[in-house]
């Protein structure tokens, strides 16, 4: 299939296509029906933003959702990224994201992407991305063991066990280093049990 007969739209200005790709979704990750067009109705200019890719026949092939990361204001999280079954093995999936790679440059202004993966790992090293620490689309980032890279942002984050008191009755005195906090404080338990690779990309 030609690039040229292909197109990526942003979804809330083509609200057409909000039931099949509700089903599209649905049918890799089963859902509540209307959970799924909930998600999908929140699309918008800004984020989260889904995109969708359909043919000259505006045909539905594909679709895309980009998320805010609150603690990494220049990226965004790539998820839901699914291809029709039927068109799967034409390269799709690889023009899908580099247009989407493309949106999140020359319109959002971002200068990087995060995404999970579970499985497509060779998919997404393909075009670029690295394996990197964990991150949540909630603000908080679950740290790195030093052996992937991360940008900078990620690393200088702020400690949450300062002690403002301690220091106005001390005031000589350089704070007290905080206990070290148990396991499930710095890594909530979902993303203990998650399999998932967590992968990034300069843009």
């Amino acid at each position: 299939m030609e690039p040229e007969s292909l197109k990526v739209l942003r979804l809330h200005e083509h609200p057409q296509y909000l039931r099949p790709c509700c089903e599209l979704i649905n049918d890799e990750w089963p859902r509540s029906e209307t959970a799924r067009m909930i998600s999908l109705q929140a699309s918008c200019n800004h984020l989260p933003t889904s995109l969708i890719l359909i043919n000259d026949k505006e045909y539905l092939l594909g679709h895309c959702k980009l998320t805010a990361i609150p603690s990494i204001p220049e990226s965004c999280f790539i998820e839901t990224v699914v291809i029709k079954k039927s068109m799967r093995g034409r390269k799709l999936g690889s023009h899908l994201m580099k247009q989407v790679e493309k949106y999140c440059k020359n319109v959002l202004q971002l200068k990087m992407l995060h995404l999970s993966t579970k499985g497509q790992e060779n998919f997404y090293a393909k075009l670029g991305y690295e394996i990197c620490a964990p991150i949540s689309i909630y603000g908080t980032h679950f740290g790195n063991n030093g052996s992937t890279p991360v940008s900078n942002n990620i690393q200088n984050g702020v400690s949450l066990n300062s002690n403002p008191t301690g220091n106005q009755l001390h005031p000589s005195l350089p704070p007290p280093p905080p206990p070290m906090p148990k396991l499930n404080s710095l890594v909530p338990n979902y993303s203990i049990k998650s399999t998932k690779t967590f992968m990034f990309k300069y843009l």
